[in-house]
């Protein structure tokens, strides 16, 4: 098949391209070029989506069997988008992610769970919102046709190559060693999905013409926080690395060294109303249509072999952490922070 990745160099878009090629299929990717180099044997074109002339050049005479989306962010990127290609292709995938469910984190959500309000049409250069991504999702659907596209509404992915940083931080800090802080409930499950099994699944579906939704991510209940860190402990820990527990309470304590969930401790997600049902996704659709996850301990193990051969990224700071203020991505607590915790606390 010919299949055109919008995105297609970073995390992602990168995983599906190495499945894709793997399964002998013709790549092309369109982008920047300005995150990630491509990948040997794709036809790279180089571009901005949100320009319409950039994506009048990539259609020139082109067409393509598929079309898969990772990288939008914008309803209007999407809308762009399916404008120029709905005519040059015959299916489209849009990652979608599970954050644009209306009742994500506070309910079980299934695929019928509503989205959150956000219009198609929405215009462009939108603040970051969950919301985006279901306008995003309402843009395909509108331009192309519910019979001709796939949507995957996305888990949060891991493994090698990630860019957002969460399970990089937990595999450099264990290699730092010393006493580490272990925040939460260790039975408390967590729901990540190795990237590369998702964009397996993806072209699974995609070759075999499937339209409709579907929640991709990993069963409920398949991996607790406690194996998480133990696992992340072995994999990468130094000799002699010590996971201390701290309850939520003391880390949830107002002061100076309140710990932000999520961010400060990634993956972090403390037993509060509003995150109760945060790792309960409903992904048994996407199991009885074939997903299958790997264990956590070899997209560990994989990552930070990844991580050993990349070495530091460029921005990072020495602890690991993403270093532009007010990142979006920016994960891990400050290590002095760390240690005042853990000799309050620990």
């Amino acid at each position: 098949m010919k299949i055109l990745l919008l995105g297609g160099s970073s995390f992602l878009g990168r995983a599906y391209a190495v499945e894709a090629l793997a399964r002998g299929h013709q790549v092309t990717t369109f982008n920047r070029g300005l995150r990630s180099p491509d990948l040997p044997g794709v036809e790279a074109v180089r571009g901005d989506r949100d320009s319409a002339e950039d994506l009048a050049r990539l259609v020139g005479g082109r067409r393509w069997d598929a079309v898969v989306d990772t990288s939008a962010q914008q309803p209007a990127q999407v809308a762009l988008s399916v404008r120029l290609l709905r005519e040059r292709a015959d299916h489209y995938t849009f990652v979608s992610s599970v954050h644009a469910c209306a009742d994500w984190a506070t309910q079980v959500i299934t695929e019928d769970s509503p989205l959150l309000p956000c219009p198609a049409d929405t215009p462009p250069g939108q603040p970051f919102g969950r919301e985006l991504k279901a306008g995003c999702e309402r843009a395909a659907l509108t331009g192309i046709g519910a019979e001709r596209t796939l949507v995957l509404s996305s888990g949060l992915l891991v493994g090698p190559y990630e860019v957002g940083g969460r399970l990089p931080w937990w595999l450099e800090r264990m290699a730092r060693g010393g006493r580490v802080l272990a925040p939460g409930d260790p039975g408390r499950t967590v729901q990540v999905i190795d990237v590369r099994d998702f964009a397996a699944f993806g072209l699974d579906l995609l070759t075999a013409g499937t339209a409709g939704r579907f929640l991709t991510t990993a069963p409920p209940g398949q991996l607790t926080f406690g194996q998480w860190l133990e696992t992340c402990r072995e994999v990468a820990g130094a000799p002699g690395t010590e996971l201390v527990r701290i309850d939520d309470g003391p880390l949830l304590a107002e002061g100076p060294d309140r710990v932000e969930p999520w961010t400060e401790l990634p993956f972090w997600a403390p037993d509060l109303p509003d995150w109760a049902y945060i790792w309960q996704v409903d992904s048994s659709r996407a199991r009885a249509a074939g997903l299958r996850c790997r264990p956590f301990a070899e997209t560990a193990r994989d990552t930070w072999d990844w991580l050993r051969t990349r070495g530091p990224a460029e921005d990072t700071d020495a602890e690991g952490r993403k270093a532009a203020p007010g990142s979006l991505f920016r994960q891990g607590i400050e290590p002095a922070k760390e240690q005042r915790l853990l000799a309050a606390h620990g």
